[in-house]
């Protein structure tokens, strides 16, 4: 396999659907001329040529709209925005239209689109550039929320995702733009809602997504320096959500916690909770313990930005309440 970026990853998949299907074009902020505010799309304008990779004025609302007119049109239209933090004013297209389209025109109007872009904390961006939104858009029925972690994954769901035939709002991170990961040389697709283990274990499960599994996987292998065994999920699908693979870890491990960087009220984590506590109760040795961001904007300061976001250190202490040996 080669090792490639994940913007490299994310490039290839959209590539390679606009060669596979000339309905296909992407359009948004700096797409086009700019190679990408991220260089997601680098060179796909000198390929596919500009009525196919559309720059668009500052105006996500605008384009957006246009997008899933598109859509309903027959068209499949990949929408980049710069941040979903600046998708919040496109999201009256995209909950009332996108999402409600096909039970509103009783079936006739199926919305093929991809909504994508970078999401959740980045640095230094405070706090109007910084929220994630997996949580929010989740709750909205006729939405499929994406959120991977590696290349990947992020390649093969992207392209899964393209030829979806319901909107899929693809979460990425400007902080995972430039990981690398491999990637087949061959053509693959990976099933939209199904979560994968990246590690096994015995003690203890840990649930997470996009670049908090850097945070789960790096406490895992702390915790095993200690001797405690963590098995560790991704769930890179946050709906349709994959709760039979966390089931079956749970009645593995009999702890779970959830590592999550949406806000902890009405959080991914709280859904991964309530499942487990009505699937897997009696399987429990200990309640769920959910590590999210704290509750608040995220700050500017470097300091309090480590402190809001979740951390190997307090995901080590989760697992360990959750087994009884704190000191």
């Amino acid at each position: 396999m080669r090792t490639i970026q994940f913007r490299e990853a994310l490039n290839e998949a959209m590539s390679e659907e606009m060669r596979r299907d000339p309905n296909v074009f992407l359009l948004g902020e700096e797409v086009a001329e700019y190679d990408g505010a991220y260089k997601v799309s680098k060179g796909m304008l000198a390929e596919f040529g500009e009525k196919r990779v559309i720059d668009t004025p500052i105006a996500e609302l605008g384009f957006t709209g246009i997008a899933v007119g598109a859509a309903m049109n027959g068209l499949r239209p990949i929408v980049e925005f710069m941040t979903w933090n600046f998708a919040v004013l496109a999201s009256d297209q995209i909950i009332n239209h996108a999402a409600k389209m096909l039970q509103m025109s009783g079936g006739q109007f199926h919305v093929p689109i991809v909504f994508r872009g970078g999401n959740g904390s980045a640095g230094q961006l405070a706090a109007t550039h910084s929220q994630s939104f997996e949580a929010m858009y989740a709750n909205v029925p006729g939405l499929k929320v994406i959120s991977p972690s590696t290349p990947y994954d992020a390649k093969g769901l992207l392209k899964a995702a393209i030829r979806d035939n319901d909107p899929v709002l693809f979460m990425e991170s400007e902080r995972m733009y430039g990981d690398k990961g491999e990637v087949p040389d061959g053509e693959y697709l990976l099933p939209i809602g199904l979560a994968d283990v990246k590690r096994e274990g015995k003690d203890v499960t840990i649930v997470s997504f996009n670049k908090m599994m850097k945070v789960a996987l790096g406490a895992a292998v702390e915790l095993a320096k200690e001797g405690i065994s963590a098995e560790v999920i991704d769930l890179r699908t946050i709906r349709p959500l994959d709760h039979v693979t966390i089931i079956r870890s749970v009645q593995k491990t009999n702890r779970l916690v959830v590592v999550d960087e949406n806000w902890p009220f009405a959080s991914i984590a709280s859904e991964v909770a309530y499942r487990v506590q009505k699937d897997a109760f009696d399987y429990l040795d200990a309640p769920v313990f959910r590590v999210n961001q704290a509750d608040t904007p995220l700050p500017f300061a470097p300091g309090l930005i480590e402190e809001s976001l979740p951390s190997v250190a307090r995901v080590v202490k989760a697992v360990k309440e959750v087994m009884y040996v704190v000191k």
